[in-house]
């Protein structure tokens, strides 16, 4: 068995900065700001540390926005050791910019990392890494609307080996790109395509880490849903292939007729989103009932049939939170509701979203201050 890495001296650890001696004009980044869509355009710095078997985490700055140099033997290019994450900065009414629930972020990156047998970066460091870049990029966070900075954090094997090991030098960066809003017209429910054909992760796997093989698994049945018209796949379980587990990148809510609502539970297949765990919270503090149990594909079908299940919602970092208008399988469709968002999806849907903005009080300490 491969060890997991030691992490290394992250004590004091900083990001420097050097700008960019050709940094994006006022203008282009006003044009790319009044219409970023999503991970299409990037900051002019990035944040960047290196980490070695015997000198453990050093070198780290922001620096210029540009290509990685990696050798082809590079172990993420053959053996996919890689681990990311995702959050936003939101620049709130009084021009200050803000984060939500970073040190769960970084949390989560850890527990990656072990999984994949990297380094772990610290909470200091990783909180660090993000401030001051965000710091340095200040002027992409977008104002207005549903807008945000989204953050990606993520750590590659740069070693040049080709043996089947954990590799002993390793990258992690951060970089950043201006997002709109996920409904520029209007939140609308999306269709969910039941996957039969493939599983997102199993027990003892990589279900419950951030990496990019389990989105990579999940590209084949996103290319299906697409082609049955439907905007998102929902993965069963693999040992039984019954019980509902997530989508390609989000956690799912069943919503009842009594008010009290049902999320799958977490078994180690399923990505313990930071976005999934807020909304427990928030549910229990708008007065519902909240449950983590297994929900099977037939309690979700009979369900919306009998009217018990009156909504169903997604989350995630990018969506916040999505309701589902139908759910479509080879054996038929499912339609939920009257095709509008629920009323309990959209009061958590707000409720998230205006503390996130500065709009409503935190009243939990999630908000974290960049600027």
């Amino acid at each position: 068995m491969t060890a997991t890495p030691t992490t290394g001296p992250t004590a004091g650890l900083t990001f420097p900065v050097t700008p960019s001696a050709v940094p994006v004009s006022e203008q282009r980044r006003a044009e790319i700001l009044a219409a970023p869509g999503f991970g299409k355009f990037f900051t002019d710095h990035m944040a960047v540390a290196m980490w070695t078997r015997d000198a453990g985490w050093h070198d780290a700055a922001v620096v210029p926005y540009g290509p990685l140099q990696l050798d082809p033997a590079a172990a993420v290019l053959h053996y996919a050791q890689e681990i990311f994450e995702g959050l936003k900065a939101y620049r709130h009414a009084d021009g200050s910019v803000w984060t939500f629930r970073p040190e769960a972020n970084a949390a989560r990156m850890a527990r990656s990392a072990r999984r994949l047998a990297l380094p772990e970066v610290g909470e200091a460091m990783f909180l660090e890494a993000i401030t001051q870049l965000v710091r340095a990029d200040e002027a992409w966070v977008p104002t207005g609307g549903e807008s945000s900075l989204y953050l990606r954090p993520f750590m590659v094997a740069t070693e040049a080996f080709l043996g089947v090991r954990a590799a002993h030098e390793v990258k992690f960066l951060v970089i950043a790109s201006p997002a709109g809003a996920y409904f520029p017209g209007g939140v609308k429910p999306v269709s969910i395509w039941l996957s039969q054909n493939y599983t997102r992760a199993a027990l003892g796997g990589t279900g419950s880490a951030k990496c990019g093989g389990n989105y990579a698994a999940s590209l084949a049945a996103q290319d299906e849903a697409s082609a049955n018209g439907c905007d998102q796949v929902c993965f069963l379980d693999a040992t039984e292939h019954k019980y509902v587990e997530e989508l390609g990148g989000m956690n799912l809510y069943f919503v009842h007729d009594d008010g009290s609502i049902v999320t799958p539970e977490l078994t180690g297949t399923i990505l313990e989103g930071i976005t999934r765990d807020s909304i427990i919270d928030l549910a229990k503090d708008l007065g519902h009932e909240v449950t983590e149990r297994r929900v099977s594909i037939d309690e979700w079908r009979e369900g919306v049939a009998s009217g018990r299940i009156t909504e169903v919602f997604a989350c995630g970092t990018a969506a916040a939170v999505t309701p589902v208008g139908k759910l479509v399988s080879p054996d038929g469709e499912l339609s939920h509701g009257t095709g509008a968002a629920g009323e309990v999806t959209m009061t958590i849907r707000n409720t998230l979203l205006d503390i996130q903005y500065g709009r409503a009080q935190d009243t939990h300490g999630w908000l974290r201050r960049l600027v």
